[in-house]
């Protein structure tokens, strides 16, 4: 997990791997669950990067996966352009993704 138990170590183990850390990620994931629980201030959410992948930690329930990710993900294949790794596509209708003109694939 990513709180701050004992049995909590989701976010040294991602440092531990990762070249990058992105603390963007984190700091707006908190944010947002700040919205609807006051403990979100707990959790230790974190985002890396290993050579070409994009880590990223997230919390264990569903709801708050959705409303963790929506901020962040509009962000996340530009990231991955910008390591080169593998191009990520979306559906508008479900979500915008954030992509410069110069950046987009044909």
């Amino acid at each position: 997990g990513t709180g701050p138990a004992l049995r909590d170590v989701t976010p040294e183990a991602t440092e531990a791997v990762c070249d990058k850390m992105m603390p963007g990620f984190g700091e707006l994931m908190r944010l947002e669950s700040l919205k609807y629980v006051p403990t979100a201030i707990l959790s230790r959410q974190s985002a890396g990067i290993r050579n070409k992948s994009f880590i990223i930690n997230l919390p264990g329930n569903p709801k708050a996966i959705k409303e963790c990710l929506e901020p962040v993900f509009p962000a996340i294949p530009y990231c991955i352009d910008l390591i080169e790794g593998a191009y990520i596509e979306a559906n508008d209708e479900v979500i915008k993704v954030f992509r410069p003109k110069k950046k987009c694939q044909n």
